[in-house]
């Protein structure tokens, strides 16, 4: 049995969750509105102020949605109470991150700055000159928007320069000896 997926989600008082019999979910709440299309394998059943996740077969297609599934509701209701962040930290002499509108411009030692416009739904700030946060209601759009703007300039392993999340740790390496 799916450890995840027999948990039920929670659904808060301020949240409406609505799902079809396609499995089409639509969960709206203070922070806004999500929709997706979960796998339609997967029976989902709303029951007063729970969702539960359930199976019609043991067969391996059906126990790997299981978890997923419930996985993907939670995150949906955890994003449109709550919502998501990264924070990410840029490390270097000279590399710095400022906010033009709505633009997120980052001199990061290439010939040109970088401007990267925040894609809909998504929001990013500059605290400092280092310290990024992306934010939004979709945990899966925050994150690869956070790996898009880590991609620019990954940390390196000899002095550590680089983009990085806070929580990260970037092993180092020696650097050359002379004899």
């Amino acid at each position: 049995m799916s450890r995840i997926g027999i948990k039920p989600v929670n659904i808060p008082a301020n949240v409406e969750v609505n799902i079809d019999k396609n499995n089409f979910a639509v969960v709206k709440g203070p922070k806004g509105q999500l929709e997706q299309q979960l796998p339609k394998l997967i029976n989902i059943e709303i029951e007063g102020t729970e969702i539960i996740v359930s199976r019609e077969s043991e067969e391996k297609q059906y126990r790997s949605l299981h978890g997923l599934t419930r996985t993907l509701i939670n995150n949906m209701v955890t994003g449109v109470t709550e919502g998501y962040q990264k924070t990410l930290e840029i490390v270097g002499v000279g590399y710095r991150a400022q906010k033009q509108g709505n633009k997120l411009v980052l001199n990061l030692g290439l010939s040109h700055p970088v401007e990267m416009e925040d894609p809909k739904g998504i929001e990013t700030t500059v605290e400092g000159t280092n310290k990024i946060i992306v934010k939004g209601i979709d945990k899966q759009q925050v994150g690869n928007y956070a790996a898009i703007i880590r991609d620019w300039r990954r940390p390196e392993p000899y002095k550590g320069k680089g983009i990085k999340y806070s929580d990260e740790v970037v092993r180092r390496k020696a650097g050359k000896t002379g004899n």
